[in-house]
């Protein structure tokens, strides 16, 4: 594949990583419409229900591709642990800190573990423009974090405030086993893919297993989502839409981009998050988090807005393929001639 190819499928793959961001960036505020829910009941029926579909999704080529993912169990099974806990971290992080911090912490440091992962494991080399763009985010989302928490600590005095900020604090924490437990299946999803399992049979796998082990998580918390017709709903849309249809996207972006890449451009899912927050939920966002929103769209246009020089070197590739196409084609004639003769 050409340079031209290869930035035409990194291209796709960002927008399929940032279509499916915009569609995590409703889970936070669709939940508030089922406050009845706990947080463990929505992260399971969420991730449990949309991780079962994808492998029925996937069966087909599942089962053609079972001798590969069988000799990759390891790397199967450590994405599908990090499937089952990451909604469980997610949803009670923003259960306890909000909306914007919870989603800002979950999948404003996924990047940074996502890095250390593919460096330490996979001794990848990471360019000046990513470490550039992920600096912008995470200032955007540290900035979002800051905003959330002073105002949440605002909100009330006394016992109030101080229980307030213990639960904000709290939720930060399983924020940040939710960014490892992201970065880990993301990582495992797009090990698998280039080691020759297709996207959506690597992505039905993980995501399959991953459901099967919130089933019992399920059973025990999900009462409540049978109570009334706009609970059902609610779970209904979190499967199909944000945890299946999301990640049958995020799995094809994995296929064309690096998965520290694809937990960058990711940063798109708290903006979203956070403006769904204010324009739906009600929340207030300080004038600081919406320079912290400004620095995470910068931070997603830095990295995928192509460079000039990389437009360069992309038309010059382009140009000296299509150079060796022709030069091939007329010494072809050429001996098509001479073989007439």
């Amino acid at each position: 594949m050409t340079g031209g190819g290869r930035g035409g499928s990194a291209g796709i793959g960002a927008l399929c990583v940032l279509a499916a961001s915009v569609l995590w960036g409703t889970t936070g505020t669709a939940a508030t419409f089922a406050p009845e829910v706990g947080p463990l009941a929505i992260g399971a029926v969420a991730m449990g229900l949309g991780g079962l579909l994808q492998a029925l999704f996937a069966a087909p080529r599942i089962a053609r591709h079972r001798t590969g993912l069988r000799e990759r169990r390891g790397t199967v099974l450590l994405g599908a642990v990090s499937v089952a806990v990451y909604p469980l971290a997610f949803y009670s992080s923003m259960h306890l800190a909000g909306v914007a911090v919870g989603t800002v912490v979950s999948i404003g440091t996924a990047p940074l573990a996502s890095a250390l992962i593919e460096r330490v494991v996979d001794g990848r080399r990471l360019t000046r423009r990513w470490a550039a763009a992920a600096s912008l985010g995470l200032l955007g989302t540290v900035l979002l974090c800051v905003a959330e928490a002073a105002h949440a600590a605002d909100g009330g005095g006394g016992a109030g405030r101080s229980a307030s900020a213990t639960a904000t604090l709290l939720g930060v924490g399983l924020g940040l086993v939710a960014a490892a437990t992201y970065a880990s299946y993301s990582w495992a999803a797009h090990r698998l893919i280039t080691r020759g399992i297709p996207s959506r049979a690597a992505m039905g796998a993980v995501f399959g297993l991953g459901g099967l082990l919130l089933l019992p998580v399920l059973l025990v918390t999900g009462a409540p989502l049978v109570g009334s017709w706009s609970n059902a709903a609610v779970g209904t849309y979190m499967a199909l839409v944000p945890m299946f249809t999301g990640y049958v996207l995020f799995g094809w972006g994995l296929a064309h981009v690096p998965a520290s890449t694809a937990t960058t451009l990711s940063l798109l899912e708290p903006a979203v998050a956070a403006l769904l927050a204010v324009l739906v939920v009600g929340e207030r966002l300080p004038a600081t988090g919406w320079s912290g929103v400004a620095l995470v769209i910068v931070c997603l246009a830095v990295l995928t807005v192509p460079t000039s020089g990389g437009l360069r070197r992309g038309r010059r590739l382009a140009a000296r393929h299509a150079g060796d196409a022709a030069r091939g084609g007329s010494a072809r004639r050429t001996a098509g001639a001479d073989g007439g003769r």
